[in-house]
Formats: C-alpha cells, sequence, structure tokens
C-alpha cells in the first residue's frame, strides 16, 4: 500500500522552524517580496543570501519532532512517499528514505543561470561563490513566480496513492494545492491542521483537527486498525 503525505510548515514549525506566511505575510519579519521573488534577487543579491544563510544555521539547530519520527518509523509498515513543501532536511534526519521537495532545499545551491547545477551547501553562501559555469550561486528554492520542478513528478505519485495524507499545510499555496485532485476517485484522504482548511468535506475525508504530531499519531492508530 502506498501512502502519500504531503507535508507543509505546521510539520516544522513544532521543531521551531517559523511557518512561511507568518502574522501580516511576513517571514521571519521580512516581507516575502523582499526574500522569496526573482525581483528581490536582482534588487539586493546580498541581502537575499543573509536571510537563506539564516535560514540555513537555523535548521541546523532544529531536531525532528514527534511526526517527522513517527512518519519515519511506519515504513517498515508500509511504502511512504512524502512530498514536503518544506526546504528543510528533518524528515531525512528523522530517517525517511523517499522524500521529495517541491519548493527546494535550503541545504543546495544552484547556478542563478543554469537551474541544474546544483550542488550540496552546508554552509553560507557569498556574493562571489560561483558555480561551475562561473555563474553566482543562489540558494536552491523555488521562489513565487518560478516554475515547480517537481511538481510533474509529484502529481505522478499521487496519482498511485492508496492513501493521501496532508499535514500541516493550509492547502492556499498553489500549485502544491492542486496535488489533492490527483488522488484516484475515492482515495482515503487524511487532513491534519489545528485549522483544517476551508473545503468541501467528502465522504472519503477524515479530517484531523490537531497539531502534525498529534495528529499523525492519531493517524496511524486509525490505519494500522485497517490493516
Amino acid at each position: 500500500m502506498q501512502i502519500t503525505i504531503l507535508t507543509g510548515a505546521g510539520i516544522s514549525a513544532e521543531s521551531g522552524i517559523p511557518t512561511f506566511r507568518g502574522t501580516g505575510g511576513l517571514w521571519e519579519g521580512q516581507r516575502v517580496e523582499d526574500v522569496a521573488t526573482h525581483e528581490a534577487w536582482l534588487r539586493d543579491k546580498q541581502f537575499v543570501l543573509d536571510f537563506y544563510n539564516q535560514r540555513r544555521q537555523a535548521v541546523k539547530k532544529a531536531q525532528p519532532n514527534k511526526a517527522h519520527l513517527a512518519l519515519a518509523a511506519l515504513q517498515k509498515h508500509h511504502h511512504i512517499q512524502i512530498i514536503t513543501q518544506n526546504i528543510d532536511d528533518l524528515h531525512e534526519r528523522a530517517g525517511s528514505e523517499n522524500v521529495m521537495h517541491l519548493h527546494g532545499e535550503i541545504f543546495k545551491s544552484r547556478s542563478e543561470r543554469n537551474n541544474n547545477l546544483i550542488s550540496i551547501c552546508n554552509d553560507d553562501i557569498n556574493l562571489g561563490d560561483v558555480a561551475e559555469d562561473g555563474a553566482q550561486l543562489r540558494p536552491h528554492i523555488v521562489w513565487f513566480g518560478e516554475e515547480v520542478p517537481m511538481l510533474e513528478p509529484a502529481i505522478a505519485l499521487t496519482e498511485l496513492s492508496d492513501i493521501v495524507v496532508i499535514i500541516g499545510t493550509s492547502m492556499l499555496v498553489y500549485p502544491a494545492a492542486s496535488l489533492l485532485h490527483y488522488a484516484p476517485e475515492g482515495t482515503p484522504i487524511y487532513i491534519i491542521n489545528p485549522q483544517i482548511p476551508d473545503m468541501q468535506k467528502k465522504s472519503n475525508y477524515t479530517f484531523i483537527e490537531k497539531n502534525a504530531s498529534d495528529g499523525v499519531e492519531e493517524f496511524i492508530a486509525d490505519i494500522l486498525k485497517i490493516n
């Protein structure tokens, strides 16, 4: 049985990583338009690099929480495919093996000229740090307005799902939110979030209005009954 799990900022928030859409549309005190768009990059590369360098250091200090660990443990019983909107590596550090990052990864960098020139990045990126093609390195993050190259592979995985679980996301960020519509007709859908998004409830939907750790625990208990 394949369980496809779509995770958002809510699962990492329990590890101390702030959600992307914070109060007033700010992320870590910055307007999204100033740190997560190509226009912001062209306007002030140093500012954008500094912002992501700080995020990278923060992720290094964070630890996987109970939800990350529980999903990793579930691999022993089912085929688990995680599709995450998060740029951190907490799923991997918890032990999950099949993780697809829709919006990029904080521990990777790429050429600002060639999206396919991607490299590991565990430390700061500075002005003057260049890729193989001689172009400035930038964070390997999908900014607003940019294409999401992993969307098609994510759709293909979702279409193979026996169960779909959505954890810690408002389902407001597109195109990621559209993945739900690619699950096979009648597939059991679990929505885990402290505030359930405003959406039409269907007979195959189960809403778990809890934080990620408690909600994942309830979900796992539920599917163990089924099996």
